[in-house]
């Protein structure tokens, strides 16, 4: 459904502003909705944490873990942290448009003296050293409602009586589902045998390709039949073994260089789809038919040939 980060200076009253929107979503929302919060204590991750640079890392991927745990489209996510680099803001950004659900930032403003004052009067244990204090605060990067990670943004005074409740409500269940994109879709991978395929499919149809012409002149559309690594389910047994392709000749004879220089570039493509998942054109089908098809489709191109 969505995704919600809080952001703010360390003892600013985010977690005051994650339990206030926790509650006005759970009152106002459908049963089947999830809400839920997930902070730094609930991942028993302490303040001390943040006293070390390795160990803030350990404590953010820790919190990124759970997230990603806990991120689907039934479900409100409210991270309550500080989300004080806008780097891993953007990576939560990413990884809500992964998972198709809505996203809004909190940003609970406060002094750096009111945050100071509030840390220094905790005794729950959960106070910051005053100079980690210091220091979270002067690397703090300020959500904007310029870029599009941080929006909507929501920017809420630590003394405001009346947050905009309702306006967070109606961004994370109306507002718009951004669509993944390439850099964050999960990209689909390639079965283990696909190269296999590809050098077989590729070679047996410019192999099937030169014996048709040494048969006699071509041009126009034929059919080629090569021997198939699988049988398909979609055949019968005498046909079982073999491809049929189609495809559209021109009317002059074809030599061995030009199908194989074709045969190169077409197989340099595909390899580099095999880790990327995809080419310029969209998803991949990697079975025979497949291979067969678009080899094909390649061919009639590089010989100028418009089927």
């Amino acid at each position: 459904m969505a995704l919600i980060t809080i952001s703010g200076y360390p003892s600013s009253g985010k977690s005051t502003r994650a339990a206030q929107i926790h509650d006005f979503l759970s009152s106002n929302s459908s049963p089947q909705l999830k809400i839920k919060v997930i902070s730094d204590d609930d991942l028993a991750v302490d303040r001390e944490s943040y006293d070390d640079s390795l160990q803030e890392k350990i404590a953010r991927a820790t919190l990124f873990t759970a997230i990603t745990r806990h991120i689907a489209k039934d479900t409100i996510l409210i991270v309550d942290g500080m989300n004080y680099i806008k780097g891993f803001r953007y990576q939560l950004y990413c990884k809500a448009r992964e998972a198709g659900v809505r996203v809004a930032t909190v940003y609970v403003l406060a002094t750096p003296d009111q945050c100071q004052k509030w840390n220094d009067e905790r005794r729950d244990g959960k106070r910051y050293k005053p100079q980690t204090l210091d220091a979270l605060i002067q690397r703090f990067e300020e959500p904007s409602s310029m870029v599009r990670w941080d929006a909507p943004l929501f920017t809420i005074p630590w003394d405001d009586l009346t947050p905009p409740l309702e306006r967070i409500s109606d961004a994370v269940t109306t507002g718009i589902v951004k669509p993944p994109n390439v850099g964050t879709q999960i990209t689909p991978k390639a079965p283990t045998d696909a190269l296999r395929t590809l050098e077989h499919t590729t070679n047996a149809l410019v192999s099937a390709l030169m014996a048709a012409q040494a048969a006699g002149p071509l041009g126009g559309p034929i059919v080629l039949t090569i021997d198939s690594l699988e049988p398909s389910s979609n055949t019968s047994a005498n046909d079982s073994s073999v491809l049929r392709v189609r495809l559209t000749l021109p009317h002059r004879a074809l030599t061995l260089s030009e199908l194989q220089r074709l045969k190169r570039q077409f197989v340099a493509a595909r390899r580099k789809a095999v880790t990327l998942g995809s080419t310029e054109k969209g998803s991949v089908d990697w079975g025979e038919e497949g291979v067969g098809r678009a080899f094909a489709e390649f061919l009639e191109e590089g010989l100028g040939v418009a089927r």
